[in-house]
């Protein structure tokens, strides 16, 4: 280390003045360069600490958003990968780095097609090089699988051990970089009959930004994300994650290999017990296990209640055992509960009823759909088969749902642009009572 001490804390108290220093408005190049000379290599967990705390002590998370790629400029070779470990392949880490790989390479081919654009005299047709750099991007277009796995996957087990910070940035620079490559797949759609010099001018306004986000984010996994979560995450974590990590797919590259968690070996007689499992989340006693998640009663029956639907449940004997108590669309009473379904309805649709019920019995039908318009309204009635892990049959579920305010939207309305004023509502729907 050149001209710092050794001493972690005094470290990270310069590595955060000069962060601080980037977002006063100083060059990177002249913090790298301070950097450098004062600090040598920095640690990739103490850059980690460092961001935590920075965000802990107010600094908003819009700014680090602002500013993050100024820091990974700065801080660009002056990262030390010391002491980080490796995963084997199969493993979820592996699997990220290969896929970053495949990545590069694309962003690699893309910066070919730039230079060769750019060779071409202006006013010469590109329709070919358009259609092989929209190909490039169409493959990029694949990191959405790599980025979800990333916040639904290993963000949510990082904050476990109290690592929100980098979660938190990464996803915004996720959607960062979701937003240039769509507006990057649509200029280049756009430039499909362009002359050279035309998009050469894509190129540098929509292109390359866009491939600059993907490749910023490449450095940030392999510089910091990845060697921490290795130090941070355990070996069931490890497994948890590998056990889910194909739920949104894979970017470009599949695993080739299986990867599972090394199972404790049993203690031979008269050695020391085996230290206890640390709780999964939501592992409190009186609360519902399943399969993804825990939770209280009170908290079941709230949400089940505030759905937007009607629900009711008739078990395989075909009685009544259970509904929401909701604002619901259709008025019930408890008394129903034990009663044989045949009975609440009118003699005339029984016969349909009990068809219905046959074929979800017998496997031949999983799900009877109807809609009907009544008093202004229009209303969807859904029943579906309930079976067991083994395909047994448990009972049917009916769905109601008004659909009358969402058959009238139109257009679209994103999450940034929700009114407190007026709440979640659309023009269509009514204020509660």
């Amino acid at each position: 280390m050149t001209g710092s001490s050794n001493d972690p804390k005094r470290r990270k108290e310069l590595l955060k003045h000069m962060i601080l220093q980037l977002h006063d408005g100083h060059a990177p190049d002249a913090v790298r360069a301070q950097l450098v000379r004062v600090l040598g290599q920095v640690p990739y967990d103490e850059v980690v600490e460092v961001e935590q705390e920075l965000i802990a002590g107010g600094l908003p998370i819009q700014e680090v958003l602002r500013l993050c790629d100024v820091h990974t400029a700065a801080m660009k070779g002056a990262i030390s990968q010391e002491g980080a470990k490796s995963a084997p392949p199969g493993h979820p880490v592996h699997a990220f780095r290969e896929e970053n790989k495949a990545l590069a390479r694309e962003l690699s081919e893309l910066d070919g097609l730039y230079a060769a654009v750019r060779a071409t005299p202006p006013d010469d047709p590109a329709r070919d090089a358009a259609a092989r750099i929209r190909a490039r991007f169409n493959a990029l277009m694949d990191v959405e699988k790599h980025y979800l796995r990333k916040e639904h996957l290993l963000f949510p087990i990082l904050e476990r051990h109290g690592i929100n910070g980098p979660p938190t940035v990464m996803w915004g620079k996720h959607d960062e970089a979701r937003r240039l490559l769509g507006d990057a797949i649509e200029a280049v759609q756009a430039a499909a009959g362009a002359t050279a010099g035309e998009l050469a001018a894509v190129v540098d306004l929509a292109l390359k930004p866009a491939a600059e986000a993907v490749a910023g984010m490449i450095d940030k996994e392999e510089q910091i994300l990845l060697p921490m979560s290795l130090d941070t995450l355990t070996e069931p974590e490890w497994g948890e994650i590998a056990a889910g990590r194909a739920v949104p797919g894979w970017c470009l590259v599949a695993p080739t290999v299986e990867w599972r968690p090394e199972i404790a070996p049993v203690p031979e007689p008269g050695s020391a017990p085996a230290p206890a499992p640390v709780p999964e989340p939501g592992g409190a006693p009186g609360r519902i296990r399943m399969p993804s998640g825990a939770l209280s009663l009170d908290e079941l029956v709230g949400i089940l209640n505030v759905l937007p639907v009607d629900l009711s449940f008739v078990d395989r004997d075909d009685t009544v055992r259970w509904f929401t108590e909701g604002a619901r669309i259709f008025p019930r009473t408890r008394a129903v509960i034990g009663r044989k379904v045949q009975f609440c309805h009118p003699p005339s649709s029984v016969h349909v009823v009990n068809e219905i019920l046959d074929a979800f019995r017998a496997g031949r039908q999983d799900r009877a759909s109807f809609w009907i318009e009544m008093r202004g309204r229009f209303l969807s009635i859904e029943y579906f088969p309930v079976r067991d892990a083994g395909g047994e049959y448990l009972g049917c579920l009916e769905v109601t749902q008004d659909l009358t305010a969402k058959r009238a939207l139109t257009g679209q309305r994103r999450l940034l642009e929700w009114d407190s004023r007026k709440g979640g509502r659309t023009d269509g729907d009514h204020a509660p009572a």
